[in-house]
C-alpha cells in the first residue's frame, strides 16, 4: 500500500483514477500542481506522486521530493518531457508513465480538427446560431486525394494514418526508427514537408524535436500547408507559425497543444483572464483552430490511464517493475 499525492486533481480524476487507486488499497490525497521545491517539500509522508503534464518536475523539485521521502513519480500521461529523468536516476527515484492509452482517441481528435477546418464548421456553427443560413465564407475542401504527411509513426501516428487512408488520402510517414504501416510511404522529413498538403504531428517532445517546426521548416513546405498538432506544444515554434500564417505560407494551424500551456490549460480562465499575448494572438488568428489539450479526454482513454497508473503503483509496492517504468 502506498500513500499517493495526486497533483492538480480534476473531476475526471476523482471519477476514474482515484477509485482505481483506492480499490487497489492505496491511500490517495489530492494536492496542488507541483511548480516549486517548496510545493514538493510539503509532501512529506507521501510515498509517491501521481503527476500530470502541468507539473514542473525538474531537478530542484525532485530533490525536494526525495528529501520529503517520496520514492516514486507516476506520470498519468504518455509524455514525460516535464520530468528530469537524469535527476531522478541520480536521486534514486523511480519514474513511470502511461506508455500507451487509446491511441485512437488522440488520432480521432486530430482528424476531428482537420475535418472541422476543411468544412468550415466553427464558422458555420457561429453563423447558424446568429440565424445566418447563407453559404458565404463556408466553402471547404475535400480530404480525398490530398497528400497527408505524418511526423511520428508510433501507435497514434499509425492510427491517424489508417483514418487518413480511409478518406482516400495518400499518406507519407516519417519516424525516428523504421516502421511498417500498410499503405504509408516511408520518406525523409524534407520530402514530407515538400510534398504534403497536410501534416499531422505525432512525435514526442525531446531535445531533438523541440521547435522541429520552425521558420526554416515552414519556408520549405508547400504553400498553403495545413498543420495539425496533437503531439506537444514545444514541437512547434508558435511565433514562426504565426508569421507563416500571416503570409499565407501556412494555410491553417490546428492545435490541441501549446508550448506554454502549463500556465493556462486545464483551468477556467474565463473570469480571471490569462497573461499570454502569444496564445491570445494564436487563438484570435483567423487561420487557427485551438482546443485545450483534450485529445486524450475520452472515456476509454481515462479508464486505460487509471489502470496503467494503478498497475505501476502496485508493481512498485511489490518491489517489481513493468514496461511503464522509464527510470
Amino acid at each position: 500500500m502506498l500513500h499517493i499525492a495526486v497533483t492538480a486533481c480534476q473531476a475526471h480524476d476523482r471519477e476514474t483514477l482515484l477509485p482505481a487507486l483506492t480499490a487497489a488499497g492505496h491511500v490517495v490525497t489530492c494536492v496542488d500542481a507541483l511548480s516549486t521545491p517548496a510545493s514538493a517539500a510539503s509532501l512529506r509522508g507521501f510515498d509517491a506522486v501521481c503527476g500530470f503534464v502541468g507539473d514542473q518536475l525538474d531537478a530542484p523539485v525532485q530533490q525536494a521530493l526525495a528529501s520529503a521521502g517520496v520514492r516514486l513519480i507516476v506520470q498519468r500521461a504518455a509524455g514525460i518531457d516535464n520530468v528530469a529523468l537524469d535527476a531522478a536516476r541520480d536521486l534514486g527515484l523511480r519514474v513511470a508513465h502511461v506508455p500507451a492509452y487509446s491511441p485512437e482517441s488522440v488520432a480521432e481528435h486530430a482528424a476531428a480538427l482537420l475535418l472541422a477546418w476543411a468544412r468550415q464548421l466553427p464558422r458555420a456553427l457561429e453563423q447558424v446560431r446568429r440565424g445566418n443560413f447563407g453559404l458565404e465564407g463556408l466553402r471547404g475542401f475535400s480530404l480525398h486525394g490530398k497528400t497527408v504527411g505524418i511526423v511520428g509513426m508510433g501507435r497514434i501516428g499509425q492510427a491517424f494514418a489508417r483514418i487518413a487512408r480511409g478518406f482516400g488520402c495518400r499518406v507519407l510517414g516519417h519516424s525516428r526508427s523504421a516502421f511498417h504501416c500498410e499503405g504509408v510511404e516511408q520518406v525523409p522529413l524534407a520530402t514530407l514537408w515538400q510534398d504534403a498538403d497536410i501534416v499531422s504531428l505525432h512525435c514526442p517532445l525531446t531535445p531533438e524535436t523541440f521547435h522541429l517546426v520552425d521558420a526554416e521548416t515552414l519556408a520549405r513546405c508547400r504553400p498553403g500547408l495545413v498543420l495539425v498538432n496533437t503531439a506537444r506544444g514545444g514541437v512547434v515554434d508558435t511565433a514562426a507559425v504565426l508569421a507563416a500564417l500571416d503570409t499565407g505560407q501556412l494555410g491553417g494551424y490546428l492545435a490541441d497543444v501549446y508550448e506554454n500551456e502549463a500556465c493556462v490549460f486545464f483551468r477556467d480562465c474565463s473570469d480571471c483572464g490569462y497573461d499570454d499575448p502569444l496564445l491570445a494572438r494564436l487563438i484570435a488568428h483567423p487561420r487557427t483552430l485551438v482546443t485545450p489539450h483534450q485529445a486524450f479526454f475520452t472515456v476509454e482513454a481515462l479508464r486505460q490511464i487509471a489502470a496503467s497508473v494503478t498497475a505501476s503503483c502496485n508493481a512498485f509496492a511489490r518491489g517489481e517493475s513493468t514496461p511503464a517504468f522509464v527510470v
